[in-house]
């Protein structure tokens, strides 16, 4: 199967290179969720996926993971107490898993610390969000590593037809359907950057 290619990299906020990050950590994950992972009932799909497919289902502008990067709250108190955190006091959690969240605390340090909107369109992460990882030292992420791996999930768990959709045209090599599902994704992103609207009881 040929990867789609679909040109992400004409969205002018983002980087040729923050893009490519964002696909490696996409797939990646996709690694993890398909080696038995209890996020979903779809990590069978992942895992029947060939190398080829993973990787194109990965080639998204933005996160299929989550690290709760919309709970403003979470990250300005974790944030705070990030310098008095050691990594003996972390509970424990599988080796593969805190390596890969290690690498997306960096990765969205780093995205957070640079100018433009790229920690918001990759991430969905919240402005406050973004300025309490801007004011984090950037030696007191590891030990956040272990503490946070609980906190990883799929983006848009709930939404079951857009991960059914997504593995099922990487499964089926249509490059086609894989881009109008991948274009959805974007929809979504945006959907949860709504206010939400009190309801009326």
């Amino acid at each position: 199967m040929q990867e789609a290619s679909i040109g992400w990299t004409q969205e002018p906020h983002l980087s040729v290179q923050q893009l490519t990050s964002m696909r490696g950590l996409n797939r990646r994950f996709l690694e993890l969720a398909g080696k038995g992972s209890s996020w979903s009932g779809w990590g069978t799909q992942v895992a029947l996926l060939s190398p080829p497919q993973r990787a194109a289902a990965a080639d998204c502008p933005y996160a299929l993971f989550d690290l709760r990067f919309q709970d403003e709250a979470h990250w300005r108190g974790r944030m705070q107490s990030a310098s008095a955190w050691c990594i003996a006091d972390a509970p424990r959690a599988d080796d593969e898993l805190v390596d890969f969240v290690r690498l997306v605390l960096f990765y969205t340090w780093h995205l957070a610390s640079s100018p433009g909107f790229a920690a918001h369109l990759l991430l969905g992460m919240r402005e406050d969000t973004a300025d309490a990882f801007r004011r984090v030292p950037v030696d007191a992420l590891p030990a956040l590593a272990s503490s946070e791996a609980v906190n990883l999930a799929p983006r848009w768990n709930h939404c079951g037809a857009y991960w059914t959709a997504l593995l099922g045209a990487a499964a089926r090599s249509d490059p086609a359907a894989l881009r109008r599902v991948q274009l959805s994704g974007l929809q979504l992103a945006a959907a949860a950057q709504l206010p939400s609207e009190p309801r009326e009881v």
